[in-house]
């Protein structure tokens, strides 16, 4: 049998690593894997969201002179770092 793949849950990180909205744990379903955006803002991270996310992929953009950044990612847990 599969083990579902789990991923952490978070809506809200600061800098100082503390979740403050939604931690938990999520179990992927079809298609999801394990995603972390973290936002930038003049080279700092502001903020990171964490989440199972469907179609995941790797993706950098920038957008009002912040710089956000999803990794998705195969493992448990393997968003939260």
């Amino acid at each position: 049998a599969v083990t579902p793949l789990r991923c952490i849950t978070c809506h809200l990180r600061t800098q100082t690593d503390h979740c403050r909205r939604g931690f938990g744990v999520c179990v992927a379903r079809n298609y999801e894997r394990c995603m972390i955006l973290k936002i930038f803002q003049d080279g700092t991270l502001q903020l990171s969201y964490l989440v199972c996310q469907r179609f995941c992929r790797d993706l950098t953009y920038s957008f009002q002179g912040r710089i956000y950044v999803h990794k998705c990612c195969n493992y448990n847990y393997c968003n939260f770092r």
